[in-house]
Formats: C-alpha cells, sequence, structure tokens
C-alpha cells in the first residue's frame, strides 16, 4: 500500500456518492415546469414508502422537520411526557421541546448503545397509566430498535411510538415470529423519520421523510407541511371557487423542492447497492478487529441477527470503542482520517443541564460517549482507504 499517497487524501467518516444519473436527474428537473410542490415530491414519496414497506410517506424539509410534525400531529403539549435515549442527534429530544413538552431520557443498553426497554419499563412502571404519553426510540447507526418489544410496552401503558430510524433506511428487525421488519414500515410504529442529510444512506442535500401506515395521521401531515392549508373541497368549510384554500390551523413551510426530491429518487435506486457495500465494509472491520482486546466494537441487537449470518443492521456509522478515545480521534487526524463522535449525551447539554439534567444521571450512556468513535463508513470508501484506516487504527491501540 501506498501510505503516503492516502495519507494525502482527507477520508472522512462518512459523505455523499453522486453520480451523473444524479446530476442529470436534478438538472431536468431544473428544466421542468415544477422545482416545487411538483410531481417529484409525490414520485419521492411513493418511492420510498415502497422501499420501506409502509401505506404511506411525507417527503418534507429535512429530519428535524420530520420530527416536529410527528410531535404535533401526535398532539404533544405542555402535558405531555416522552421518553428517548441520551445517545443521539439532540433533535430526537428537542421536537418534544419544540411542542412544550416535558423530555425524559432512559439509559442505553451498553452492548448496542440502543434505548434499553427495561429501563424504559421500570419508568413507566413507576408512574400511573398515562403519566408518560410517547417514546421516541432510535434505531442508532443503523442498528435496529426491536419494535415489537416497544409497541407492547406502549400498548400496555397508552404510549405512541415514534421511531427515529434516521441512521436506518433497509434495516430490519426479526420479529418473535420470524418475520423481517423493514425500519419504517409503520407495523409496530405509530410514525417513523429519516433523514437525507448527505452522510446519510440516501442524499438530497438537506430533506427528510416520516413513514406510517395511519391514513388519519398522513393527512393531518400533508397539512401541516403547507402551513395549515388544504385545497381538498371536501376538508373545507366552505368554497368560492378554483383558487380557494383555506388555512385551517397554525402548521409551516416544511416543503421539499422537487430538485430534490428527484436527487432521492435517483439515489434511493442504488439504496440497496450502498447497503450491501456498507455491510461488506463492515465485515472488513470486524475482521480486522476481532482479536485485537483493545478495541470494542458496538454490538449488534439480536433480533438484526439472521441464520444464515446476514444482518439487519444498517450500518450507517461503525462504531468502536477504546479507552483512549481523544489520543487515538487526534491521531487518526494527524494522518488525514476524519473519524467522529456519535453522540455526546443530550442530557449533558447546556440546554438540557438548564433543565435539571446532570452528568451522571445516566451512566452508560455517559461511559459508552468517553470511548465510542466512528470509523469511516461510506459506499465509495475504496479497499485501499479502510486498509489505511485500520493499519493505524492498528498502531495506535498496539
Amino acid at each position: 500500500m501506498n501510505s503516503e499517497f492516502i495519507n494525502m487524501k482527507p477520508i472522512p467518516y462518512g459523505r455523499q456518492h453522486i453520480t451523473q444519473d444524479d446530476i442529470d436527474a436534478v438538472m431536468e428537473t431544473l428544466q421542468s415546469d415544477f422545482l416545487t410542490q411538483g410531481p417529484k415530491v409525490a414520485e419521492f414519496e411513493q418511492a420510498f414508502a415502497n422501499y420501506v414497506g409502509a401505506k404511506y410517506a411525507v417527503a418534507v424539509s429535512n429530519g428535524t422537520a420530520a420530527l416536529h410534525l410527528c410531535t404535533l400531529v401526535l398532539g404533544v403539549n405542555e402535558e405531555s411526557r416522552v421518553i428517548t435515549t441520551p445517545i443521539t442527534f439532540v433533535a430526537s429530544a428537542n421536537c418534544v421541546r419544540y411542542c412544550g413538552g416535558i423530555v425524559e431520557f432512559a439509559d442505553i443498553d451498553p452492548e448496542t448503545a440502543l434505548l434499553d426497554i427495561n429501563k424504559v419499563r421500570a419508568m413507566v412502571e413507576s408512574k400511573p397509566k398515562g403519566y408518560y404519553t410517547g417514546i421516541i426510540p432510535v434505531d442508532f447507526a443503523g442498528n435496529p430498535v426491536n419494535l415489537e418489544e416497544f409497541r407492547k410496552l406502549a400498548d400496555e401503558f397508552g404510549c405512541w411510538i415514534i421511531e427515529d430510524a434516521c441512521h436506518a433506511p433497509g434495516g430490519y428487525f426479526i420479529d418473535s415470529k420470524g418475520e423481517k421488519q423493514l425500519c419504517g414500515n409503520g407495523k409496530y410504529a405509530d410514525l417513523a423519520i429519516f433523514s437525507f442529510h448527505p452522510v446519510k444512506h440516501i442524499a438530497t442535500g438537506e430533506g427528510g421523510m416520516i413513514t406510517t401506515n395511519s391514513d388519519e395521521l398522513y393527512q393531518e401531515l400533508l397539512k401541516l407541511r403547507t402551513h395549515g392549508i388544504t385545497r381538498d373541497p371536501n376538508l373545507m368549510e366552505e368554497n368560492h371557487g378554483g383558487w380557494y384554500m383555506e388555512m385551517q390551523e397554525l402548521g409551516y413551510n416544511y416543503r421539499i423542492p422537487d430538485m430534490l426530491c428527484a436527487l432521492g429518487i435517483t439515489q434511493l435506486q442504488r439504496a440497496d447497492a450502498g447497503l450491501a457495500r456498507r455491510k461488506g465494509i463492515a465485515k472488513v472491520y470486524d475482521e480486522a478487529f476481532a482479536t485485537i482486546a483493545r478495541i470494542k466494537v458496538l454490538g449488534t441487537s439480536a433480533e438484526a441477527l439472521t441464520e444464515n449470518g446476514d444482518t439487519g443492521h444498517a450500518y450507517h456509522l461503525y462504531v468502536i470503542k477504546v479507552a483512549d478515545r481523544k489520543g487515538l480521534y487526534d491521531f487518526l487526524r494527524q494522518h488525514n482520517i476524519f473519524a467522529q463522535v456519535h453522540y455526546i449525551p443530550a442530557h449533558t447539554m447546556p440546554y438540557y443541564r438548564n433543565l435539571g439534567y446532570k452528568k451522571g444521571d445516566y451512566p452508560e450512556a455517559e461511559a459508552y460517549y468517553s470511548e465510542c468513535l466512528s470509523l469511516p463508513m461510506y459506499p465509495s470508501l475504496t479497499a485501499e482507504e479502510q486498509e489505511f484506516v485500520i493499519e493505524k487504527v492498528k498502531e495506535f491501540v498496539g
């Protein structure tokens, strides 16, 4: 390997993969009659709903907007208490605060860094039924949450579920009947959300998607996405003519333009190939680190493993844990390898500390944070680049 050559080329932890087909699709849309609110939006929504196996999909401006709309249609207000994980991007919790609701965190399973259902059960059982209104599990790193178990818990205590599947398009878990349940398919969650940020599986620059199997929630999402306005004559209180529309409630401008949806459509056409490549990269890392005691690879949930050795893990991230995380992070950067840390526990952020949270509240999350590092993981990562990353990680840990 020409290490000096690779060392001159930055290797990020994640990046978009743009092809000529992507460029052509965007150019064609730029030359069409619609730049926004046109046919590409519905085309992208239908294609994405088919991909994850959901009845409906609603495309929006970004993943955070998707979360906000979900909390709005589920009626989150000042009296709502919602449980989520501290190991996530803060938007998973912030969406509740946007509606004035109360966020409560539950600690993680140290093996997977997923929301620990036993901790959640202990929380809801300690309070009267109805005290908690919702749960937001996160398919962290692409590792799917067992939503069947969360659904049982939620039904028992009258909670809704929003699945934050931003890391996991194409991911799945195996349910108690041995059936594959795709992330975002709406069988166990009331709503699921995805992000199309450049480092995600499907990149549109910015963008997001909500999936659901509920007709009622779907119609409400469509309205709130566009200022709370409807043009459907069947839903209007009155109708003055073809131009007429009604703002029926306070909504938002969370629309996504047609150019980005055109890009999303072509990206989605390569999603399976990209996911297969991610799994191949993960396998190489797994084999490289299997015998190194000082490197612990973040585990995959048992429900994501199949008998034939395949995994439902979508591998948005490949996370290792090492004792001297800061040292390894700095060492890799010296060699132009830009690994990243996911995530700083949300409850330790100043905003949430001002709400009463403090360091020490969730020891498993904080222990995970002290050691975690996300290595480069994206479909266009070359074998030579990955070999260089592995070489440098091994060099540091000795």
